[in-house]
């Protein structure tokens, strides 16, 4: 297990590999969606962890791409799963590590409190373009 931390973001790497994260600002865009104040957990999960964690807490029995745990107002935990990342970039014509900065986007706004929708989505492309994502 390696981490990456700092007092309100943590990194924490479950894989055999690397994940493709190199020079992606995420405290930068936890901090533009949810405030500096928030406390977040990044973990990256194969696929049988992400399966694991999907049937316990959504009672699907497949590996899902990525989970958002809102833990209290100000906690919560992002769960990226790096096979998923693998298998479904191309299908969303996304470079891997913008994969995984897009599907990190869309879970940030599940903590937030939003649904899937339009609003969602414009929202998820301001912090994209903000970013330099798009």
């Amino acid at each position: 297990m390696k981490k990456k931390n700092n007092d309100s973001f943590t990194i924490t790497n479950n894989t055999k590999g690397r994940p493709y994260i190199q020079g992606l600002p995420f405290t930068e865009i936890k901090n533009k969606i949810l405030g500096t104040k928030y406390v977040l957990s990044l973990v990256f999960v194969e696929d049988k962890e992400s399966k694991r964690l999907n049937h316990t807490y959504r009672g699907k029995n497949k590996p899902t791409n990525v989970l958002s745990f809102p833990l209290s107002k100000n906690l919560g935990e992002v769960i990226i799963n790096t096979d998923s990342v693998q298998r479904e970039h191309r299908e969303f014509k996304r470079t891997k590590k913008n994969f995984i900065a897009f599907l990190y986007i869309h879970a940030l706004f599940h903590l937030k409190g939003f649904d899937h929708g339009s609003r969602m989505e414009t929202e998820e492309k301001k912090i994209r373009i903000h970013f330099h994502l798009e």
